[in-house]
């Protein structure tokens, strides 16, 4: 079960198109679902193509197809006949049955609802799954970075790609006659993105006015399947220089001939939606230009000039991850194990929920995992903030000169945090070492704090308070080791008091 997280045109679908090839070879089926029937049909296409000197019988479930095509390939993937099947929802429909699935690939998996994933766990229990997103939705997200699920991120563009342009501005005409004027002047497409079919004619029409040179094409998802084809077909051979559409385009199509896109009211789209359509322009080395228009009313503030700002910051090549840990900071991960699509776990704590989510996973598995008891540790010379580093105090955390991406710091610190002994906790810092060299003074003092917790765990200490020259131990309800009754604690040297409590409760 492994997300794999790649920018747009980065490469996603051709490690699917290999990862079906190979399941076919070892023989097994492979299942394709994608969201949209014009995606389903370029997957089947490129397929079809790329394994046509290879004995691979590739078969495509959509309303593109008459009922008799869906029969036939519904009666050979029951009888194994065919290898491979791309399809859209359709896919998981009661009368699809296979004979030896091995594969399911679920390509741009934001578009899934969670209905939808619930049945897919139904439907192909106990097969591989690859999931493929830019921006993936804030659950699957979550459950990659908790380690409940496998994850791998594709960051190196293609050769001689070029960050998109993004312009935000208040709906002008003028501004969307010189784009298309421009695009057409290099020899390119453009997309004009203007999601309501009732009134999308009337945008056709404004446009052969704008642009009267310009061959207009209409697309949306209410067309009857064959017109549809038809159109996105003229627009790939370039027997057109406008393509007006819905959100049909928003999933991986790949056109690199059309390096603009213009959204019409960009204010009613989310964060990962503006991503994956800007993300349809720029697939080749040429400069890629995406507009986005707003009602004037909106350009001065608003939730929705803010989701916008965000699409503009996160232009940079290889950002549709961080977009999506943004809309994960907003939204909330929600219930990974349900279908509820809110849900904050502040309330209880990030390290705990963690813990307890460990211990679920575990027990489902038939693992033993011991839970950690619950240790706290006060120690008046540790700043475990750079804010509140003080004189006297020994710094404990990890610095951003040590391990710059946010991402990766967070991931350390949840390492550190499920660290159950001392053994487990060299093994972490072993990890850090070879990963980002040298630990400095901050993180070797973090990784003695978590020592100080887990002797005192080893040793049936709950609490552990050092203040001043002052160490208390408490075991059981009562003190240990108080101050006045023990050798005290060196003065003045914070190390040396570190070294100190580490010895005394290594004696217990």
């Amino acid at each position: 079960d492994r997300l794999i997280c790649g920018d747009v045109g980065f490469g996603k679908t051709e490690v699917a198109i290999r990862a079906a090839f190979k399941a076919v070879m070892s023989g097994k089926q492979a299942a394709f679902l994608a969201p949209t029937t014009v995606l389903a049909q370029q997957h089947w296409q490129t397929m079809r193509e790329r394994m046509s000197d290879y004995p691979v019988t590739i078969g495509l479930l959509s309303r593109f197809r008459t009922p008799k095509q869906q029969k036939q390939v519904l009666a050979g993937l029951k009888e194994g006949a065919v290898d491979i099947v791309v399809g859209t929802h359709r896919l998981l429909g009661k009368d699809v049955a296979f004979k030896n699935l091995g594969l399911v690939v679920v390509d741009e998996e934001q578009r899934f609802g969670v209905l939808h994933k619930e049945r897919l766990k139904e439907n192909f229990r106990r097969v591989d799954v690859l999931t493929l997103s830019a921006t993936p939705i804030p659950r699957t997200l979550y459950l990659s970075l908790l380690g409940a699920r496998d994850m791998s991120t594709i960051e190196t563009p293609p050769p001689n790609r070029v960050p998109i342009e993004t312009v935000i501005c208040g709906y002008d005409e003028r501004i969307v006659r010189d784009a298309i004027r421009r695009e057409l002047a290099r020899g390119g497409q453009v997309y004009f993105l203007h999601n309501r079919v009732q009134s999308i004619e009337r945008v056709a029409e404004r446009l052969a006015v704008l642009v009267p040179d310009a061959r207009v094409l209409v697309g949306h998802g209410q067309m009857p399947e064959e017109e549809l084809e038809d159109v996105m077909a003229k627009f790939v051979r370039g027997d057109a220089d406008i393509l007006l559409c819905t959100t049909i385009i928003e999933s991986g199509l790949d056109i690199p001939n059309a390096n603009t896109i213009i959204i019409d009211r960009a204010d009613r789209f989310g964060l990962a939606d503006l991503y994956q359509l800007r993300g349809r322009v720029g697939r080749s080395n040429h400069k890629a230009y995406a507009y986005l228009l707003l009602p004037r009313d909106l350009m001065g503030g608003g939730e929705a000039r803010q989701r916008i700002a965000a699409i503009r910051q996160y232009s940079n090549l290889g950002a549709g991850f961080r977009v999506a840990m943004r809309d994960l900071e907003i939204r909330g991960a929600g219930n990974i194990l349900g279908t509820e699509q809110s849900g904050h776990i502040l309330a209880i704590g990030f390290e705990f929920y963690c813990r307890l989510l460990k211990i679920a996973v575990a027990k489902l598995k038939g693992e033993r995992t011991p839970g950690r008891p619950d240790i706290r540790v006060e120690i008046d010379f540790m700043a475990t903030d750079p804010a509140a580093e003080g004189r006297g105090q020994l710094p404990a955390w990890i610095p951003a000169d040590y391990i710059a991406e946010p991402r990766e710091r967070i991931a350390a610190h949840r390492e550190l945090a499920e660290a159950e002994n001392l053994p487990g906790l060299e093994q972490v810092k072993t990890r850090w070492r070879d990963r980002y060299g040298r630990l400095p003074a901050p993180a070797r003092n973090l990784l003695k704090l978590a020592a100080v917790r887990l002797r005192a765990a080893a040793a049936g200490v709950d609490l552990v308070a050092a203040e001043g020259e002052v160490l208390r131990l408490r075991k059981n309800g009562d003190f240990i080791m108080v101050g006045h009754r023990h050798p005290r604690l060196e003065a003045g040297d914070p190390a040396l008091k570190l070294r100190q409590i580490l010895s005394l409760l290594q004696q217990l």
